[in-house]
């Protein structure tokens, strides 16, 4: 049975489904609306350098830094290999985010977003081509040689959001505070 179409709708040769073309387009709907939100992902991706890469250790969550560049649909990550964060993500299903909040503290874009792309992360070795993408690496990380570890995820999930207007940081003073009388 196809994983696309719920168990409780006919299939659309049924009689039943006769005039009805949104039992038909509701699945290229959402598929479009992902695809375009995957594209949106992407494109945003590529106008920052660093996120953070999601996922667990010992059953606990964290996040990690890490340094991004985006080629062929697929989002390729450097990080340091001595905080061993790339093991707990290999194999597994991460999530990475990035944004540019930064940029609006610092009086850049009026709009702000945020990004996540899931999917399952595993190790590559880059091109040198992707390897100039990256740029040069930390020479220190926590006051150690940085070591390189390249992973690459490719997104099966992507959400995008972002904010306009009233995004002004307030600039009012707050009250002084009451001087107790006696």
């Amino acid at each position: 049975m196809p994983t696309d179409v719920s168990p409780d709708v006919p299939p659309a040769n049924d009689p039943r489904m006769a005039g009805d073309a949104r039992a038909v387009d509701a699945p290229r709907a959402v598929d479009d609306a992902r695809t375009a939100d995957d594209a949106r992902a992407i494109e945003l991706l590529g106008r920052t350098d660093y996120g953070r890469v999601a996922t667990s250790m010992r059953a606990l969550p964290f996040l990690a830094v890490a340094r991004h560049i985006v080629r062929e649909g697929q989002v390729l990550l450097r990080m340091h290999r001595g905080f061993g964060y790339h093991r707990a993500c290999l194999g597994g299903v991460v999530a990475y985010g990035a944004d540019n909040l930064a940029h609006l503290a610092s009086g850049g874009e009026a709009g702000l977003w945020s990004v996540q792309c899931v999917g399952v992360c595993e190790a590559f070795e880059p091109t040198t081509e992707e390897l100039e993408l990256f740029g040069p690496a930390p020479r220190f990380a926590d006051g150690e040689a940085f070591d390189p570890v390249y992973l690459r995820i490719e997104p099966q999930l992507s959400t995008v959001h972002e904010l306009e207007g009233g995004l002004a940081r307030r600039t009012t003073r707050r009250p002084e505070p009451r001087q107790r009388v006696r």
